[in-house]
């Protein structure tokens, strides 16, 4: 999806219309894994069409699995076939969600062989905190030749307390722990909706699985699990981008199942900025009414401001009037979409708040820190944004680079949209539908 493609974008145009969002990319792909856990196909919808999706069929088909894509965005995933439990290097290369596959291929082989995971370059992706849980639960984890190799007759219940809050490793350890002997208590776990979905879909399964506390998960362990039908739910992600879309580009946007129960930080952030939204019974309308106020945000996990949000509100804010700070917590390095920005004209000035505790405030670990790397972008406001060439370079990012380039009165072109495609359907064409003009065309220089 996207290779060798770039955007050409002509901006200065403000968004209006209706939009519908798509199934959770944060949610998605994982449900399909957690189905292999049955021989008979499992039903999921609203899933969407992206290369995490995309990807992770790749994956499960080249280990054997089953996976079928209906219409109207159904697909169906079996383990019946599974006969592979050792991903090769490019399967492991094609998305986070390799380590996501421990549970089911420990339940059918008793070993799984996993590569690091790849993924989008934000960051280092602790799996310290992925392979302590697991080794909790009773596997053997050794590493042989860049592979981890993980073993166990079967797993078996007990405690584990995360020391830091991590999305992908409760994730991980409710997918494992939902076949192993006995009962697990985690505590730390990550509260994220996106967890909460897979969880439900797990029960539909037959597993038993409880949030009790708001960052404790129980989960006592079945024998085995049934196919199940199941509905992933909106992407809070695409909402947060419509909506700075609409207020960037100063339009007005309806978006349709946008939730506002998943949304309250968000949503509190818009109004302290003097930015306007309706809350309707089957979504929510944003539109620009007036000059923006400049804010501080901190990304914490949920339910704080989300580290996904960051790259298009550090954005928005270079349409704000004064200073704005964004102080990213979560990721040692995610700004690096910066320096495109500034291409543009945007005012913004990176740098290292004092922090006093950093172990108290950082969620990634302060080994993976580096000297360049920075934390908190300073961003003065506002700014004639001008069209530019411009390199995307995450998902994210892609996200922020499009709409900024929207805001830019004039001709921008946007190279690597194959990042863009991993985590958006068609994001171009949905804009498109609300008045952007932005054309798709092949990188003859790629």
């Amino acid at each position: 999806m996207g290779e060798g493609e770039k955007f050409i974008v002509l901006g200065g145009r403000p968004l209006k219309g209706e939009v519908e969002i798509c199934g959770a990319k944060n949610s998605g792909f994982k449900l399909m894994i957690a189905a292999l856990y049955s021989d008979s196909f499992s039903t999921i919808r609203n899933f969407s069409k992206i290369g995490d999706v995309l990807s992770t069929a790749e994956i499960i088909k080249d280990l054997g699995g089953r996976v079928e894509f209906d219409q109207n965005h159904v697909l169906r995933v079996s383990g019946k076939g599974l006969a592979k439990q050792r991903f090769s290097q490019s399967s492991g290369k094609l998305s986070r969600a390799s380590t996501y596959f421990i549970g089911p291929l420990l339940k059918h082989f008793g070993k799984a062989i996993l590569p690091n995971p790849g993924g989008c370059k934000i960051g280092r992706r602790p799996l310290d905190r992925h392979l302590e849980g697991i080794r909790a639960l009773g596997a053997k984890v050794n590493t042989l030749n860049g592979f981890f190799e993980i073993t166990t007759k079967q797993l078996k219940g007990g405690p584990f307390t995360f020391p830091k809050s991590t999305h992908g490793g409760t994730d991980i350890m409710v997918i494992a722990a939902a076949t192993a002997k006995g009962k697990t208590v985690l505590e730390n776990a990550a509260q994220e909706p996106e967890i909460d979905d897979l969880i439900a879909f797990l029960n539909k399964m037959g597993a038993k699985i409880k949030r009790t506390k708001s960052r404790t998960i129980v989960i006592e362990g079945v024998n085995q699990l049934k196919p199940a039908e199941h509905e992933v739910m909106p992407d809070r992600n695409e909402v947060v981008t419509f909506a700075c879309a609409a207020l960037a580009t100063k339009g007005e946007v309806f978006i349709k199942k946008a939730n506002p129960r998943v949304l309250k930080t968000f949503l509190e952030a818009l109004k302290t900025i003097n930015a306007r939204f309706g809350v309707e019974k089957d979504g929510i309308g944003f539109f620009y009414k007036g000059r923006l106020r400049s804010l501080n945000i901190v990304t914490r996990p949920h339910p704080g401001f989300m580290t996904d949000w960051m790259g298009i509100w550090t954005l928005l804010m270079t349409q704000a009037e004064g200073e704005s700070i964004v102080h990213e917590t979560i990721f040692e390095n995610r700004f690096a979409f910066v320096d495109q920005l500034k291409k543009m004209g945007a005012k913004i000035k990176l740098f290292n708040p004092r922090i006093v505790k950093p172990e108290s405030i950082y969620n990634f670990n302060l080994e993976d820190d580096r000297p360049e790397y920075f934390h908190a972008a300073r961003i003065f406001g506002p700014v004639n944004l001008k069209p530019a060439r411009l390199e995307i370079i995450d998902v994210r990012a892609g996200a922020t680079l499009t709409i900024a380039s929207l805001v830019a009165k004039g001709r921008s072109e946007l190279k690597g949209v194959a990042l863009l495609d991993r985590g958006y359907e068609n994001l171009d064409q949905r804009l498109c539908k609300l008045g952007a003009a932005i054309k798709r065309v092949k990188d003859e220089k790629k």
